[in-house]
């Protein structure tokens, strides 16, 4: 009998915590440009980042516009989108201006490294 009510309550816990887990919209669909954009530059191929730089453009401005969810932290969030957007932005000008693919490697590395700098923030939900 406690082995039963013991299993009950652990699957009742671990269903609310997967129920608990916030979603935002906007920085899956970021996220999935930037997926296929930076892990090939990762490895010297910079067409994507050519290819997808308008989409990542695009994308960074819906993510920046949009509504920061219940359950994230909003003060260190909004900044840093912020920089993200002008970080592609920057890329955007970048592969305009035909800069060379080490350039385009830095800009979208450094890019890369402050999506994950927010999504750092976004595992902090509430803090």
């Amino acid at each position: 009998m406690k082995q039963t009510i013991l299993v009950i309550i652990c699957l009742v816990t671990t269903s609310i915590l997967f129920a608990q887990k916030k979603e935002w919209k906007q920085m899956d669909d970021f996220h999935a440009i930037m997926s296929k954009t930076y892990h090939p530059a990762e490895e010297g191929k910079l067409q994507p980042v050519k290819d997808n730089i308008n989409d990542l453009v695009k994308k960074g401005k819906a993510w920046q516009s949009s509504s920061v969810p219940a359950g994230f932290n909003e003060k260190p969030v909004k900044p840093l989108l912020n920089k993200l957007v002008a970080e592609c932005m920057a890329i955007k000008e970048a592969v305009t201006q035909k800069k060379d693919d080490d350039t385009l490697k830095k800009m979208i590395t450094t890019a890369h490294e402050t999506f994950h700098e927010i999504m750092e923030k976004c595992e902090d939900h509430g803090k």
